[in-house]
């Protein structure tokens, strides 16, 4: 059985939805690194994108550094979905 890795787009969708499932507070690196089964490093070279993109905003204070959704992050995602299962209606496996 051949193990298959997740795309930039999977891993973009599941960022944005760890995010927006977290309180308004915003949720912080830590629990993503976690929830999202990423190493830090990695986990911030997608932060960066996604920030610089204008899907999640950084939130530092006390030392700490939260994420939390926009609303441009929230369209991305909701598109997103749509645009997969259109593709799984097609038996497209993506």
């Amino acid at each position: 059985m051949m193990t298959r890795y997740r795309t930039t787009q999977q891993i973009f969708a599941n960022v944005l939805t760890i995010t927006n499932e977290s309180d308004r507070h915003g949720v912080a690196i830590t629990s993503l690194c976690h929830k999202s089964n990423l190493s830090h490093g990695r986990l911030k070279t997608f932060l960066h994108n996604l920030t610089s993109s204008g899907l999640l905003n950084e939130i530092k204070q006390d030392g700490k550094n939260t994420f939390v959704i926009t609303p441009k992050g929230q369209l991305f995602l909701e598109k997103y979905k749509k645009f997969l299962s259109i593709a799984e209606s097609f038996g497209l496996e993506m």
